[in-house]
C-alpha cells in the first residue's frame, strides 16, 4: 500500500494527517519487520477510530474502507477535478496521470488486510469492511453526503479496472463537481478575506414549495426567476417582503431542495458579513454551480451603513456580480432602510417639491432588487384553511368546528394571522393526548 500511495500524482494532496497516509506508513513499518507490536496496534486503532468518527459524521455504511476512499475521490481538488466540474471529462494528456492514480485507488479498494490482521491478532479491518451503522437521526450526519458516498462507493467496488473508475468519477464530477459544494446544498461563511471559508449546513430544512400552503402567485414568480437563472438566462435579484410568519424564508429555503440536483447552492450570510461579500463572490465565481446568496430578515437602522457594501455588490461597483450568483433577501419592510422625517429636511422648494437626496439614497437599495414579491398576511378565512390543511397533513382528528374555534383563540394570543401561527397551533395540538 505505501508504495502505491507514494506514487499518487494528481490525487497526491491528501494532507499530512490523512488516514490513508497514516495507514500506509503503518503498513510500511509492519512490512519492514522492525516494530513494537503493541505500539503498532495502538497506531492502527487510532486510525480506525478516526475512520469511525468520519463515518459517523458523513453517514458511511456497509464498507467503511470503500466509503473513505470514495470520499477522498469526491473531495480532492486538483486540476483534473476542476476541469471535469466545468466542462466534463475530455481527452488530454493529463488523463494518463489520472488513470494511473485511479489504478492505484482500484487496488486500494481491493487491498487485503488479512495478513497484518493475522500477524497482529486483530480484526478491525474485517469489521469495518462489513460495517452495520447504527440508525442516526439526520441532524447527526449529512444525508446528502451519506447518500452520495454510499451510491458511488458501491459502483466503484464493482469497477473492473481504472477505465471503469475513470468513467464513474468523470460522470460524478460532471454532475456534482467536487468537494463541499458537491455534497452539500447550503453553507454559512466564517472568517474574513483570504481566511474566509464555507461551512456546510448539514441539517437543512427539507421543506418543498408545495409544503407552503397558499401564495401560489408568489411561489410561481420565485420559481420562474430561479429556473431562468439555472438555465443561464437573464434573472434578477429578489426581495421577498411582507408580514412576519408568511413563508418568505421558507420559500427561499425550499428552492435549494427543489433544484439541488440542477446545481443550485445557497450561501447564507448575515448583515455584519457584508464587507466580505466580495471575497464570497471571488470563491463562488469559479465554480460550476449556481449560487443564491440568502440574506434573511434584511433591514437597516438609520445609523447603519453596511447597506453600502450590499449596494456595491448588487449593482454599481467596479467588480461585476458573477453570472452564477444571485441575491435573495427577505424583509418585513418594503423599504429596507429606516427613514425619518429628518431625512426630508434637505428638500428644496422652487415651485415644485424635489425629493430629498437622503431619501433617494436610502430607497436606492430596494430599487436594486429586480424582482420584489409581497407576502401579505392571510385573511381570517385563509388562516382557517391553512389550519385545516395542516391538521389533516399531521393527522389531527379533532372535529372541525372545535378545531377552528381553538385556532382563532390561539391566533389572538400569538400575534395575528399567519402561516407560522397556524403551524405552531397544529404542532401544539399534535402534542396533546386528546388530539
Amino acid at each position: 500500500m505505501y508504495r502505491d500511495v507514494a506514487r499518487l500524482l494528481m490525487y497526491s494532496d491528501l494532507g499530512e494527517d490523512s488516514i490513508l497516509l497514516r495507514l500506509s506508513e503503518i503498513l510500511r513499518d509492519w512490512a519492514r519487520g522492525s516494530f513494537d507490536r503493541e505500539e503498532l496496534i495502538r497506531r492502527i486503532y487510532r486510525e480506525i477510530k478516526r475512520l469511525l468518527e468520519l463515518g459517523t459524521a458523513c453517514g458511511f455504511d456497509e464498507n467503511l474502507w470503500h466509503c473513505y476512499l470514495t470520499w477522498l475521490l469526491m473531495t480532492n481538488q486538483n486540476a483534473f477535478t476542476l476541469t471535469c466540474e466545468r466542462s466534463g471529462g475530455r481527452e488530454g494528456s493529463v488523463n494518463a496521470f489520472v488513470k494511473n492514480d485511479f489504478a492505484i485507488f482500484h487496488r486500494l479498494f481491493h487491498y487485503d488486510f488479512s495478513a497484518i490482521e493475522e500477524d497482529l491478532g486483530i480484526s478491525c479491518f474485517t469489521v469495518i469492511s462489513r460495517y452495520i451503522a447504527l440508525p442516526k437521526r439526520e441532524r447527526m450526519c449529512n444525508r446528502d453526503v451519506s447518500w452520495q458516498v454510499r451510491v458511488l462507493s458501491r459502483a466503484l467496488a464493482r469497477a473492473r479496472n481504472e477505465e471503469d473508475v475513470f468513467s464513474l468519477m468523470t460522470s460524478y464530477y460532471r454532475q456534482y463537481g467536487f468537494g463541499l459544494f458537491a455534497m452539500n446544498r447550503a453553507f454559512r461563511v466564517q472568517g474574513h478575506g483570504r481566511e474566509l471559508e464555507f461551512l456546510p449546513i448539514t441539517n437543512v430544512d427539507r421543506v418543498m414549495l408545495e409544503d407552503l400552503l397558499g401564495y401560489e402567485r408568489q411561489k410561481e414568480e420565485l420559481r420562474r426567476n430561479t429556473e431562468a437563472f439555472l438555465d443561464g438566462r437573464h434573472a434578477n435579484n429578489v426581495l421577498l417582503y411582507g408580514d412576519a410568519g408568511t413563508g418568505k424564508s421558507t420559500s427561499v429555503k425550499a428552492l435549494v431542495n427543489e433544484y439541488f440536483s440542477r446545481g443550485l447552492r445557497m450561501i447564507e450570510i448575515y448583515k455584519h458579513q457584508f464587507e466580505d461579500l466580495s471575497a464570497v463572490l471571488a470563491q463562488a465565481k469559479n465554480r460550476n454551480y449556481r449560487f443564491i446568496i440568502f440574506i434573511d430578515d434584511l433591514s437597516f437602522e438609520e445609523n447603519e451603513v453596511e447597506y453600502k457594501f450590499l449596494k456595491a455588490v448588487i449593482e454599481g461597483g467596479v467588480e461585476t456580480r458573477p453570472d452564477n450568483v444571485l441575491i435573495y433577501a427577505t424583509s418585513n419592510r418594503r423599504h429596507l432602510i429606516r427613514e425619518t422625517w429628518n431625512d426630508r429636511t434637505d428638500m428644496e422648494h422652487h415651485g415644485d417639491i424635489h425629493r430629498s437626496d437622503t431619501v433617494e439614497e436610502k430607497l436606492s437599495l430596494s430599487a436594486r432588487f429586480g424582482v420584489t414579491i409581497n407576502y401579505n398576511a392571510p385573511t381570517p378565512r385563509e388562516y382557517q384553511s391553512i389550519v385545516l390543511a395542516l391538521a389533516r397533513r399531521q393527522g389531527i382528528r379533532m372535529e372541525e368546528k372545535e378545531l377552528l374555534a381553538r385556532a382563532n383563540t390561539w391566533e389572538v394570543r400569538h400575534g395575528g394571522f399567519s402561516g407560522r401561527v397556524a403551524q405552531q397551533f397544529v404542532n401544539y395540538l399534535e402534542g396533546l393526548d386528546d388530539a
